[in-house]
């Protein structure tokens, strides 16, 4: 049996995420219906798509029956309430990242998850990519020793995007790509909560973060830098250096088709969209559609390759590295 997606939004991830679905066998992956806030923009998403069913409200998408697992791709801001809804009404669900605005948030939807018997799990879809299955192969041999450092760099030149740069729209670096970042290191140290954590940044006018670095201290004196931007373009690559070598993930760190082993470089290809995609290397989209289809196939209500747990500590150290720089939205104050 096919698993049936529900899409839930109609804009860019949304559309990446479909045609990165349509890489899958039908006979795996079906996308059965798409909500959105109009009806006019759920039908144009769902004839481009190919989609059978169009709904103009996410009321109507959480009432259809035929869908197994729900996409939430709408703006963060509206993850907890967006996520809720579907919970609730026992759906599965995939939410994009960041999962929502802050910790309580997030064990919000957790707990609804948890109470609905339901699955849930946060599309951190680097977690789901084979370059990073090779990273936790090799750190299982030690092929590069004791690791002593993680450096992750994430940057880009998007200060002309107004939801990028607006506290109402949740923007900033950390929460729109600096999180890649954290999440790379977590995965690396295998989801340890580190000793410390210091954070330095400088905000826009609207009080968003432009650019930040995260120092993370992990037992052992291990230690992680993470840097991000959306003032400037960085390196946007991933290095974890230890005793006996260097694992370096290539550029774009977040979604990589490169992994270089002590300057070994070995290429992990995707496939050819059919459709033009809004984002880099989004037909990889398609990795984390089929851990979905895994754990609904074991009946898991979690995957173990970002597990609720993971993206609970990620949460904690981006609220903890936004407090230090100054970074408050609204949600925190409720």
């Amino acid at each position: 049996m096919a698993t049936r997606w529900g899409i839930c939004g109609a804009g860019n991830i949304s559309h990446d995420f479909c045609v990165a679905l349509r890489t899958l066998s039908h006979e795996d992956h079906q996308i059965a219906a798409v909500a959105a806030r109009s009806l006019e923009s759920a039908e144009k998403f769902a004839k481009t798509h190919g989609i059978p069913k169009a709904y103009g409200s996410y009321q109507e998408l959480v009432k259809d029956p035929n869908i197994d697992v729900v996409y939430i791709g709408v703006l963060h801001t509206h993850h907890l309430q967006v996520g809720l809804l579907f919970l609730n009404a026992g759906k599965n669900v995939l939410c994009e990242k960041p999962f929502a605005m802050n910790l309580r948030e997030v064990r919000q939807l957790i707990s609804a998850a948890c109470e609905n018997n339901v699955f849930l799990m946060e599309a951190v879809w680097s977690r789901c990519f084979p370059v990073y299955a090779e990273v936790g192969r090799l750190l299982s041999e030690s092929a590069v020793g004791e690791v002593k450092m993680v450096k992750a760099y994430f940057g880009l030149s998007l200060l002309d995007r107004e939801r990028i740069t607006q506290k109402e729209q949740g923007g900033g670096g950390l929460m729109l790509i600096g999180m890649y970042c954290l999440q790379f290191a977590l995965m690396v140290f295998k989801g340890e909560r580190p000793e410390s954590i210091h954070a330095t940044g400088v905000l826009l006018p609207s009080g968003v973060d432009e650019s930040m670095v995260v120092v993370l201290k992990f037992s052992g004196n291990r230690m992680a830098v993470c840097a991000c931007s959306i003032a400037c373009d960085l390196p946007n690559d991933a290095t974890i250096c230890g005793s006996k070598g260097m694992i370096r993930v290539g550029h774009p760190m977040h979604c990589p088709t490169v992994l270089e082993l002590n300057g070994k470089k070995t290429e992990f290809p995707l496939p050819e969209p059919g459709l033009p995609l809004n984002f880099p290397n989004s037909t990889g989209l398609r990795y984390e559609a089929e851990e979905v289809r895994r754990c609904l196939l074991k009946g898991l209500k979690e995957s173990i390759k970002m597990s609720l747990t993971d993206s609970e500590l990620l949460t904690e150290i981006m609220d903890e590295a936004r407090r230090q720089v100054g970074v408050v939205y609204e949600q925190d104050s409720q």
